[in-house]
């Protein structure tokens, strides 16, 4: 697996298990969050997005975590595999909420200048819908473009932890 997709909910971990599994690989780690927001929280063009993601995706080489269902079809097709982390809505609230009291002010990393972590209605609503909302169109497109790729499902923290760590094993 050279080229892999890390999806699930907003809080699910997507980045830190991107960023660990990348390093145990030896592979870089694409943010999709990073390329997305620009400075204050300000959306990427659709038509712009497009082009960054077909850019991002033409390396040989990856680990690129994030939702952004618009793009999934052109990330899976060039993709080797795809993990989804699939947690509870429940864990998605609490880890959100806690790292926004862990980057309170601050911007975290991974994420453009002045895009402070924040937590607005439409972000709650963004989880509390994934369910319904989103996690179809990403089954969808997943079962549509799997072939001879790996598809793995993580439920929770205790089976992605487990899965780093066979690698390492």
């Amino acid at each position: 697996m050279k080229r892999i997709l890390v999806l699930g909910p907003s809080g699910s971990g997507k980045s830190t298990f991107a960023k660990v599994l990348a390093d145990h690989l030896g592979l870089p780690w694409i943010c999709l969050d990073h390329y997305y927001w620009k400075p204050n929280w300000v959306e990427t063009p659709a038509e712009e997005w497009r082009e960054v993601v077909a850019s991002l995706i033409s390396g040989n080489e990856w680990v690129m975590d994030g939702n952004y269902s618009k793009t999934l079809e052109m990330r899976i097709r060039r993709a080797d595999a795809a993990i989804f982390l699939d947690i509870p809505r429940r864990v998605s609230f609490w880890r959100v909420f806690k790292r926004r009291i862990v980057h309170r002010g601050k911007v975290r990393p991974e994420l453009a200048e002045g895009c402070k972590e924040k937590i607005d209605l439409d972000f709650i609503r963004w989880i509390w819908g994934y369910p319904t909302r989103t996690r179809p169109v990403v089954d969808r497109i997943l079962n549509e473009n799997s072939e001879g790729k790996t598809i793995v499902v993580l439920k929770g923290a205790k089976q992605a932890e487990e899965y780093l760590a066979n690698l390492s094993a």
